[in-house]
């Protein structure tokens, strides 16, 4: 199990992610943009430093659901190994079957 400081903190990365997406692809997409004068990429690009740190989607750490492990992660079920090994064995997870030979 995961310290639920970690995962506390994931939590609100992942709020701030969200909160800022629209803005931050703005500022990027005018950053980028070749046909505007450099003073005002530039402008734009400061606007971006300026921009909380955690409110960048690349902060945010996938995790699994029940217990927090950050590491070992399937992205399709959001679990990670361990959690999918267990509720294969149980039976939980429809058409998985734990294999042995």
């Amino acid at each position: 199990m995961a310290k639920r400081s970690a995962i506390e903190k994931n939590k609100r990365r992942l709020r701030l992610s969200r909160q800022y997406k629209e803005k931050r692809d703005a500022l990027k997409a005018e950053i980028m943009d070749r046909e505007k004068p450099m003073d005002k990429r530039f402008v734009a690009q400061l606007k971006l430093s300026k921009m909380p740190r955690n409110g960048a989607a690349t902060r945010v750490r996938n995790r699994c659901e029940m217990t927090g492990r950050p590491r070992a992660f399937y992205r399709k079920l959001q679990i990670c190994r361990n959690q999918l090994r267990e509720l294969a064995s149980q039976g939980r997870i429809p058409g998985m079957v734990k294999s042995s030979w």
